[in-house]
Parts: C-alpha cells; structure tokens; sequence
C-alpha cells in the first residue's frame, strides 16, 4: 500500500511558475518501484494524466498539453516526486493529483488503472 500526500499548490499569475511536491510512504524509497504520476483535473473537465515516472530507472512520459512547461523529477529517496510547472497559463488552473502503482505503464493515463492516489492540491493561474 502506498500513501501519497500532495503539496506546494496556490495562486501564481499567467506566465508564472510553481513547484508541486509528493511525498509518498509505505512501500516506497529503493528495492520498491513503480510508476508515479501527476494527474490534473479542470473545472467542468475530466481529470487528465500530465506526467508520469518509474522510479527504477527514471524513464519520464509527459503529456503533449504539457511539454516543455511540465518537468516532473524524483529525489533521490525515490520517496518524493516533484512537478516544476513554468510558463502556467490560466487554463492550467486544476485541481493536481499524484497517482502511483506498481504494475501500470508510465503511458497509461487511464484514471481506473492507478491503485493510490493523493487529495490533490489546488493550482489557480490568473
């Protein structure tokens, strides 16, 4: 089981930048690996998968919404994940979420296929 427990979300102006963090417990840190991801959900919209890792060798899958804007990393704990957001317009305003499991590819943005998910932390671009 693994727990994960988002943070680092507020309010930024358009064209600005901000760090979310994910701080993952229970069957975590090196020996235990699986996919993390970031996941974002919009106002009136689905929730959208917008980056995604394995932490056993770092492989990184980024949404085409989010290229070049998007940069997600791991410390070297293997048990927090980051997600460097820059260059935020206002539609990037959404509730973010961190999802993990063992056994899903890291292209795989399917909601029903990630086992563990955060609370979420609010990002509002104005």
């Amino acid at each position: 089981h693994v727990q994960l427990v988002e943070s680092g979300g507020g309010s930024v102006q358009a064209a600005g930048s901000l760090r979310l963090s994910c701080a993952a417990s229970g069957y975590t840190g090196p020996g235990y690996d699986y996919t993390i991801s970031w996941f974002r959900q919009a106002p009136g919209k689905e929730r959208e998968g917008v980056a995604a890792l394995y932490t056993g060798c770092g492989v990184i899958n980024y949404a085409d919404s989010v290229k070049d804007r998007y940069t997600i990393s791991q410390d070297n704990t293997k048990n927090t994940l980051f997600l460097q957001m820059d260059r935020l317009k206002p539609e990037y305003t959404a509730l973010h979420y961190c999802a993990a499991d063992k056994f899903v590819h890291l292209r795989n943005w399917s909601i029903g296929s990630w086992a563990f998910w955060g609370q979420g932390t609010q990002v509002t671009v104005s």
